[in-house]
């Protein structure tokens, strides 16, 4: 990276540990520009703004005319299937790349202006770690790269690995490493973390510790975009959920939202010898599925199906449920032409995973 350092990287191929977007040597910050001076940008231009934002890779588009924009104290999470455009855009938001066209700005300023002064983070999928230092020293090496950091021990308390400062990097577990990477995020107080798999490696309570930390961040004021395959999580802690699919925004709202944009419902109740070929010819209906006494309808009109049931059969226990997550982002990211979210989509899409 011309102009700076580079981090845990042989040969600088421009991904790095976590810091990890790092750093390109920026001027020091001047007085008053550190956490306290950082507050200014609140209320101010928007966290992340992209405007027409394409990328392209010779005949690939990787990322179509995207158009977003990201308040400062967002929580959002940004799904898609693999080779969605997810990591090209994360790119250009950190300054890893270029938009080929349209303008990319995060805080009113250039991407790698706002990583050099500290602004944003990122915890990153790829790069790896000095396997021969300690925890602390690892910490320690990074804090030295910026002219303002938190204190070591609190990041460290704040990442849960104050108990293993000692311990060797290449003697902690993956979870462990994961942690390390996250207090090494929070070094310079950043406006915008970045989060690629966050909790990859983390067990169920690690999982756990670990949002409970960023929704305190959050609260904060501080802005987080992730991306995972988890999408109890998404579901769980975004105030927004972004869907992307072939390098377009398919869906953009909350995770309600989201949900409904896929059409349909489904429809249970307890009924031990149901008319399947009855209940398949209702308006609407999708599929029918018996599993012991009790009978699964997904359909788009479920009133008009709880009113068959209830009134043509001796079905009880009847529950009416809304699509979950985890299949919204099936039906909007999966094969056929690029959809605006209203239109249902044949299956096929795996959650992403890196």
């Amino acid at each position: 990276m011309p102009g700076g350092p580079c981090i845990f990287s042989k040969g600088c191929p421009g991904r790095f540990g976590s810091v990890e977007a790092m750093i390109t040597r920026e001027p020091p910050l001047r007085s008053g520009e550190g956490p306290v001076g950082k507050q200014a940008l609140r209320g101010g231009a928007p966290a992340i703004a992209l405007r027409s934002a394409s990328k392209r890779f010779g005949a690939v588009e990787a990322v179509r005319e995207i158009s977003l924009t990201i308040a400062p104290g967002e929580v959002v999470a940004f799904l898609g299937p693999n080779g969605a455009g997810k990591t090209s855009t994360i790119d250009m938001v950190l300054g890893l790349s270029e938009p080929t066209s349209g303008k990319v700005e995060v805080y009113g300023m250039a991407p790698r202006q706002a990583v050099g002064k500290g602004i944003v983070s990122a915890i990153l999928q790829t790069g790896g770690l000095l396997k021969d230092l300690t925890v602390a020293e690892t910490v320690a090496y990074i804090s030295n790269l910026f002219t303002w950091t938190r204190p070591a021990q609190e990041v460290m308390d704040r990442a849960g690995i104050a108990g293993i400062a000692n311990r060797l990097v290449g003697k902690c577990s993956g979870g462990e490493q994961q942690r390390l990477r996250f207090a090494m995020a929070l070094l310079p107080d950043p406006e915008l973390l970045i989060l690629d798999e966050p909790t990859q490696g983390l067990d169920v309570e690690g999982r756990r510790n670990f949002w409970t930390a960023i929704r305190h961040d959050a609260d904060l004021g501080r802005t987080i975009v992730f991306a995972t395959h988890y999408l109890e999580e998404a579901d769980a802690y975004a105030d927004r959920v972004v869907l992307v699919r072939k390098g377009e925004i398919v869906a953009d709202g909350t995770a309600a939202e989201v949900k409904a944009l896929a059409a349909g419902r489904t429809v249970r109740a307890t009924l031990a010898d149901p008319d399947e070929t009855a209940i398949g010819a209702l308006p609407g209906v999708s599929s029918v599925e018996r599993r012991g006494d009790s009978v699964i309808i997904h359909c788009a009109q479920s009133d008009r199906v709880a009113r068959y049931l209830l009134n043509e059969t001796p079905a009880r226990d009847l529950e009416i449920t809304s699509l979950g997550l985890e299949e919204a982002f099936l039906a909007l990211t999966g094969d056929g032409p690029a959809r605006s979210g209203s239109e249902p989509a044949a299956e096929g899409a795996t959650p992403w995973s890196g």
